[in-house]
């Protein structure tokens, strides 16, 4: 069995900023059964706000579970980030 041995390397988490973020609201609200309304993804959490506004009007409903996606991307530190930039990936 070959044995490696990895160093820790500070990666910070990022959210990628080529991708839009994804937000969207689902209507809970009832006592034996959800509601189960959707207000659709969004690439904002306006148009979801505003969906939950009228819907609470047109039902009286007020309980939602809201959810929120994203991308991440790990970055290396500069340092390392240069050494793979110059050594070809062998960090």
């Amino acid at each position: 069995m070959t044995r490696r041995r990895f160093r820790y390397v500070p990666f910070t988490i990022e959210q990628d900023q080529t991708a839009e973020p994804e937000y969207a609201a689902r209507c809970v609200s009832g006592d034996e059964t959800e509601c189960g309304a959707e207000s659709g993804t969004h690439s904002g959490p306006g148009p979801v706000e505003e969906w939950q506004r009228r819907h609470t009007q047109e039902t009286g409903h007020r309980r939602y579970r809201r959810t929120f996606g994203d991308y991440a991307v790990m970055r290396p530190p500069a340092q390392l980030a240069e050494l793979v930039r110059t050594d070809g990936g062998t960090a």
